[in-house]
């Protein structure tokens, strides 16, 4: 393992190695306060792509994204203008890699959503998929209306990392928005971290995301940690609660210098 120090002492550290499975108790990672503080958002806007955005999804097909599991045709559904995750099928991802990106998409629980907790409406959104054996940085999308769960896993959050600074959900049956700007880490030849990953988010035009520092790759289990990786992917995820599937639409990206 090699690492660098930044900022307030925090150790930085990527592996070249296979990822090790995760052990011991996910409960040790969960933050439960204080409460995010609930803002109504205002009235909806789904913003059309601009000039220079790759159009990732525009409701007629999945021809820019694959399936994780199998590296072949991404098997969600597609209907209406959207695309509604097919649960069983496994995460989807984007055929083209990326590295610092401007990202916007709009999404919809269920008007007639069941479950507690991380177990309703539960889906993520990860901003570098970087291999197998590790899932890469994941900003969690799920229903937060009147749904409590960990803060660091709410809507908003850098899944186990860092809590929203607000909760701006709407209620299920809305279309909400998602936008995301995006710094890649950056790593030397060793491996070793030379820049951390950065995010800045918005739920609904309500800002839940900073230029927060990403502390490594998000995980259920465990701490975080960077394993070196260049231009990725980005990936939607098929959780495995048993909640009614959440949809998508609208879905682009503008690529930016690295």
């Amino acid at each position: 393992m090699k690492g660098i120090v930044l900022g307030a002492g925090l150790l930085l550290a990527s592996t070249a190695g296979a990822a090790q499975a995760p052990q011991g108790d996910p409960k040790a990672t969960e933050q439960w306060s204080p409460a995010v503080p609930v803002v109504t958002p205002g009235a909806f806007v789904g913003w059309p792509a601009p000039a220079d955005a790759i159009v990732l999804f525009d409701g007629k097909g999945l021809d820019k994204w694959s399936a994780v599991k199998t590296g072949g045709a991404a098997g969600w559904t597609v209907a209406d203008g959207t695309v509604t995750v097919k649960k069983g099928t496994g995460n989807i991802q984007t055929k083209q890699s990326f590295g610092n990106y401007q990202l916007h998409l709009e999404y919809r629980i269920p008007a007639a959503i069941t479950g507690e907790g991380q177990a309703r409406g539960n889906s993520g959104l990860f901003l570098a998929s970087t291999g197998p054996g590790d899932d890469g940085y994941e900003l969690q999308i799920m229903d937060s209306y009147n749904n409590p769960t960990y803060v660091n896993g709410q809507l908003g959050a850098v899944y186990k990392q860092t809590p929203p600074l607000a909760n701006p959900a709407r209620k299920p049956g809305e279309w909400q928005t998602v936008d995301v700007l995006w710094t890649a880490p950056q790593f030397g030849a060793d491996g070793a971290v030379t820049r951390p990953a950065f995010v800045t988010a918005h739920v609904n035009g309500v800002l839940v995301q900073n230029h927060t520092q990403v502390k490594g790759g998000t995980t259920y289990i465990g701490q975080p940690r960077y394993t070196a990786h260049g231009r990725a992917p980005i990936k939607l995820q098929d959780h495995g609660d048993p909640s009614a599937p959440i949809s998508f639409r609208n879905i682009w990206i503008r690529d930016l210098k690295d």
